[in-house]
């Protein structure tokens, strides 16, 4: 991502999916609603799912682990899309009381890979399209926090065990039908000069290299699984359309944080002091510079350009840490979505529950509904549900 010391905190249900695919030059695309601009993917709706976010295992196995009833709940308000990101080290079996070794970056966890086999069959049961993303692939991450052997984007070692884990996943998921899975294969590409500083300096992945990496990435799932969609993430931390990609067999996915003024004030691995964080207001002047509707229809321009070229694009990420004040964030999102919206494009709420979610996001300025125990933002869930 991007921004003033910013590193990071950085699918209505579609029913005629299954019977109406269409063929994509080898991969899966999407029948389209004619009222909207014709994006080639569906406008997808939905939550990143967090079972698998963390790179080891949780203390509290339930504390991040999704439930039928969750699931339930997202079919019935009428979302139609999980995002599960995951960081590949949760897979893997290693000492982890030291740091990975290079020779166990493929020493998958059968055990684990169960546990994702459920959880993407429990979601396609109530009628949710999973995007499988690589959080941490081998070699990248957005977020340090996890010692890194080696670099992806220099290190052809990264590079192929890359390739491996997601022939492993095609190969593994091959009889799943595309209407029901995708693969997104990495998080937020950015170059970054240390990949296990937080606040190293971050820049784009240079086009050549994002555009190898990615084509032999696909081409490694289109062997044992020709009939998968891929996605790939936006450069520059997911901000920024990948045109070296725009003629590939790839959808592109772009993010809901800009400004991170507005998105992450006060989050701590993107300010080094968090109490440095401008108080964000939606519309006005955040630390010197303009913000409102006319610069978020900028930012998105490239991306809904990009619709109308052809190539598929969702909003795999996007939503509001919850420090930031109510009001501001529901303004600032409800545009946000009008424009995705406006252009065929759909979202992903980073996340369910938790911070950024709609159930127990741990705020101190709304009026939470009980919702089953749990603390429901209805306010977040009907802006949703708008739109």
């Amino acid at each position: 991502m991007n921004g003033h010391k910013i590193g990071r905190r950085m699918f209505l249900r579609n029913s005629t999916l299954a019977a109406t695919g269409m063929a994509l030059a080898g991969t899966k695309v999407f029948p389209v609603p004619p009222q909207e601009v014709k994006n080639r993917l569906p406008r997808w709706k939905g939550f990143n799912l967090l079972d698998l976010f963390s790179p080891n295992p949780p203390r509290n196995p339930d504390s991040n682990r999704t439930t039928e009833e969750d699931l339930k709940w997202m079919e019935d308000w009428g979302f139609d899309f999980v995002r599960i990101p995951m960081a590949y080290p949760r897979y893997l079996s290693f000492d982890r009381t030291r740091d990975i070794r290079k020779d166990e970056i493929c020493n998958f966890d059968e055990k684990v890979l169960e546990e994702i086999d459920n959880l993407i069959l429990m979601a396609n049961r109530h009628n949710l399209h999973v995007s499988l993303n690589l959080h941490r692939g081998p070699g990248y991450c957005i977020n340090a926090g996890f010692h890194e052997p080696f670099n992806l984007w220099k290190d052809r070692e990264a590079q192929e065990a890359f390739y491996s884990h997601w022939t492993m996943w095609a190969e593994r998921y091959k009889d799943i039908p595309a209407e029901k899975l995708s693969f997104d294969l990495l998080n937020e590409p950015a170059y970054i000069e240390d990949m296990n500083d937080q606040f190293a300096r971050k820049g784009p992945v240079p086009g050549d290299i994002y555009r190898k990496i990615a084509k032999e990435a696909s081409e490694a799932i289109w062997k044992p699984n020709p009939g998968r969609l891929v996605v790939a993430d936006g450069n520059s931390g997911g901000s920024n359309v990948i045109p070296e990609l725009a003629d590939l067999n790839i959808a592109q996915s772009c993010r809901a944080y800009y400004p991170h003024y507005v998105s992450h004030f006060q989050a701590s691995w993107v300010w080094k002091n968090p109490s440095d964080a401008p108080v964000p207001v939606w519309p006005g002047i955040i630390d010197g510079k303009k913000f409102g509707r006319e610069q978020l229809e900028e930012f998105y321009k490239p991306w809904t350009d990009l619709v109308k070229k052809g190539v598929g694009v969702h909003c795999g990420e996007g939503g509001c840490y919850n420090k930031t004040p109510h009001p501001v964030f529901l303004a600032w999102f409800e545009d946000i979505l009008d424009i995705l919206k406006s252009n065929g494009i759909g979202i992903a709420l980073w996340n369910f529950r938790g911070d950024f979610g709609i159930l127990d996001s741990r705020r101190t300025d709304i009026a939470y509904t009980d919702w089953h125990g749990h603390k429901l933002d209805s306010k977040l869930l009907d802006l949703l549900k708008k739109y």
